[in-house]
């Protein structure tokens, strides 16, 4: 995601480079599908095609949509979920042939419910399935550990476990915000 100071560009950073650590050279910048975009994530399927997934229209709802063979693209295709439900931060995985997405509500940097979404197509339709936070006192569930989703990691070797990544906002301080890194 890439901003301006108003908050009002709300496009997608295209940046390359060798190593996951940089440096990178900014390629450039666009609004998928000419939408805006917010919370974004990518997603590669297991036959290689890389999906990006973001908030659009003011975060009421999430779009998804293939990118070209160089990732530095969408294709024209695209399909509009969750409308209407204001969700945000979206983190998928797949697991046994059925996607899954956690996604976080829009409640700028306060912490709130997390929700799982399944499909058997990543383009969906998608349904609803509740809050996937167990374990803890019952506030942290319902704040989900107070963080927001980011990403979900498989564990190779290990089939069924993945390691869920979360960020954990500082307000007053943003550049010292936390992660959180649950199983």
């Amino acid at each position: 995601h890439i901003d301006d100071a108003n908050y009002t560009k709300a496009a997608v950073g295209i940046a390359i480079s060798d190593y996951p650590t940089g440096p990178f050279a900014y390629h450039h910048s666009q609004r998928p599908h000419e939408f805006d975009s917010r919370d974004m994530t990518i997603f590669k399927d297991d036959d290689g095609v890389a999906y990006l997934i973001y908030s659009s229209q003011d975060n009421s709802e999430l779009h998804i949509g293939p990118l070209t063979t160089d990732y530095l693209d969408g294709k024209p295709e695209m399909r509009r979920i969750l409308g209407g439900q204001h969700r945000e931060a979206p983190a998928l995985f797949k697991y046994r042939g059925t996607y899954y997405m956690i996604t976080s509500g829009c409640t700028g940097w306060a912490p709130n419910e997390a929700l799982v979404h399944a499909a058997d197509s990543i383009m969906g339709p998608w349904e609803t399935m509740g809050n996937p936070c167990i374990g803890g006192n019952r506030m942290f569930r319902l704040a989900t550990f107070f963080a927001q989703s980011t990403f979900v990691i498989p564990l190779p070797g290990i089939p069924g476990s993945y390691i869920f990544m979360a960020d954990r906002w500082n307000p007053a301080d943003l550049g010292d915000s936390r992660y959180v890194w649950l199983p």
